[in-house]
This record gives structure tokens, sequence and C-alpha cells, in this order.
């Protein structure tokens, strides 16, 4: 059976003309460097840019927008006085262009200032919450993927049935949920009514339950959607015909063929999912007041807090990018039809 599917799997041969003159193209990189390499170069390259965008569409941003931080540090009972003292000590009184070159400079050493709120390196601040979020998002993510791709393999089996129509319609309750009003109604029953659970913060591990599963009622039922919709169509394909007239068993044509063709989109929307935890759920952090990067956020924006807010974008944002980079890079593993750094660009 294996090999029936690999052969069914298997992408049709190119001719040796037709791969000759992209292989001329990219010869001498390809011999050089290899393929790999030469695309984490490219990937390399990309995310630099990226990055560099970003951090400057940050920066304008935030300067056009409404708000004084010397007002926000003084207080409503400055001076004139002493709110241009402060923006000199700030450095906000030279011009956006002078302020940005200092920015880059300082970037180039990773120096991204002090923080106006915590009179501390922005950067420090940042990665000391850092760990934070990352366990949060990884609480999550881990139970979205033990859940929704079960549950969403038992909804395509039991596809159009009424057991199906009553899961399908839990998910779309799931899915239609805002966090916060989940986060509040589980701090409601675990936390007060039923006090079994800490309501916020981070005391001990069990401090991990409520936002981990506010988290992941949203994105499971996203999932588990995508899951069903991807295998549905994995049923219908020809080697799934086959494989149940050779007498391969149910369980090995959906958990070892049907589910590792339909593993790629699946693994997409979980890496983005993952990504975007990273960033900081910030409803989340601040329903369960988690000491994470989103409540730091919230509290950046609140103060104008610019070298605070710039470096929680640089290290999201390399964070975002080093998970994408992991998943394509699971690719392969999944689809040995995929091959990248070759072909189609990847």
């Amino acid at each position: 059976m294996t090999d029936m599917a690999d052969q069914l799997l298997a992408p049709n041969p190119v001719p040796t003309s037709a791969r000759g003159s992209g292989t001329t193209r990219r010869g001498s990189l390809d011999t050089l460097l290899g393929p790999m390499p030469r695309y984490l170069l490219r990937r390399l390259g990309q995310s630099l840019l990226t990055v560099f965008l970003t951090l400057t569409t940050v920066f304008v941003l935030i300067r056009m927008a409404p708000g004084d931080p010397a007002y926000s540090l003084a207080g409503p009972l400055a001076t004139t006085e002493d709110l241009a003292r402060i923006r000199t000590d700030m450095g906000l009184d030279e011009s956006v262009f002078v302020q940005y070159l200092k920015y880059l400079q300082g970037l180039l050493h990773l120096d991204l200032g002090t923080s106006y709120s915590f009179q501390a390196p922005a950067l420090d601040v940042v990665l000391a919450r850092l760990p934070y979020t990352i366990t949060l998002a990884f609480a999550a993510i881990l139970l979205t993927t033990v859940v929704a791709i079960p549950l969403g393999v038992w909804m395509a089996r039991h596809a159009d049935t009424r057991r199906e129509l009553a899961a399908n319609a839990v998910t779309i309750a799931g899915q239609s949920m805002p966090d916060f009003w989940t986060g509040l109604m589980l701090i409601t029953v675990f936390a007060v009514l039923i006090p079994v659970l800490p309501p916020a913060g981070f005391t001990t591990w069990s401090s991990l339950i409520l936002p981990t599963v506010t988290i992941a009622v949203l994105q499971v039922a996203l999932i588990s959607r995508m899951v069903r919709r991807e295998m549905v169509g994995a049923f219908l394909s020809p080697y799934i015909t086959v494989g149940r007239s050779r007498g391969v068993s149910e369980r090995e044509l959906i958990w070892r063929y049907s589910l590792r063709n339909s593993a790629i989109p699946v693994l997409t929307a979980l890496g983005t999912r993952f990504a975007s935890m990273l960033n900081g759920v910030v409803i989340v952090e601040v329903v369960f007041a988690w000491p994470g990067v989103g409540s730091l956020v919230v509290r950046a924006l609140e103060t104008r807090d610019y070298p605070l807010i710039q470096a929680t974008v640089l290290v999201t944002a390399i964070l975002a990018i080093l998970v994408q980079l992991l998943v394509d890079l699971c690719y392969p593993l999944l689809d040995p039809r995929v091959r990248l750094g070759k072909g189609s660009g990847k």
C-alpha cells in the first residue's frame, strides 16, 4: 500500500530538456551553495527587509498619532517649561528625520533607547516580559493542536450527519465568542463561583489554565473546521478508494495518508496563529492581568512610550519571521514533493 500511495502521490517526471534552462541559470549558485543554503540566504534577505520596513512604518505612525509623551510623563500639572525640558531630554524637540537617523544608529548597536515609563533599556523591558508570552502562546497552540485535529478528523468522518452538524454548531459558537467575553465567563465560573483557579496574574502554573483555554476556544473552532474541510477533500481522492479496495484499514487511511496530505494548509494556519500569539494576545493578557508583551504594549501606547513600542515591534517581528521560516522548513517533511529552493521559488 505504501508503494502504491507513493506512486499515486509522486509528481510527473519533468523531461530533461525542460529542466535544462533553469538548471543553467541557477547552476553556479546551486553548485556553490546548494539549494537549501541559497533558500535560507534569500529568506534572510527578505526577513531583514521586512523588519526594516516594519520598524520604519511604526516609527513614523506613532509620531503621527495624537498625544505627547512629555505630557504623559509629566502629568496634567506640568508647566510649559517642564514640558519643554522633558522634550529636550527625550530628544523630541528635534525633527522626525533626525530622530529617525539616531534611531537607526542605535538599532545597529541594539540600543533602542530608554523606556519613558520604566526608566530602563526598552529592549531589556521587552525581553523580561517575553517568556510569559511565549509560555502562554506555546500552551495555547499545543492545546489547540491536541483538540482541533482529532475533532476535525472526527467531523470529516461523520460529515453531513446529525452528530457532525451538532459539532459544527459548537465550533461556530466558539468562533463567534469574543476573547474578552470567554475570559470573563471563565473567571466568573472557575475563579468566583467555583474558586478552583486563580483569576489573574501568574502566581502558579495553574494561573496558565484560564488564559490558555480562552485563547484556544477560538483557535480550536477555526482549525478544526479547516481540518474537516481538508480531510473531506482527501477522502474523495483516488488513493483512498484504491486503499479501501486493497483492504487497508480505515485508521491507516485516515491518519497515515489523508491527514498527511491535508497537513500543509493546517500547519500553515497553526504557524500563523502561533506567530500572532507571540505578538501578544492583547485582550487576553489584559483580562487576566498576564505580565506578557501584549499588556506591555497597552501600557506603552497609553503613555506614548516610543522606545518601548519600537522595541516590542522589533522583538515580535523577528519571532513571527522565525516561526514562518520554521513552518516552511517543515513542508518537505510532510510532503516529499515540496523542495525548498527549487522549482517554484520556495
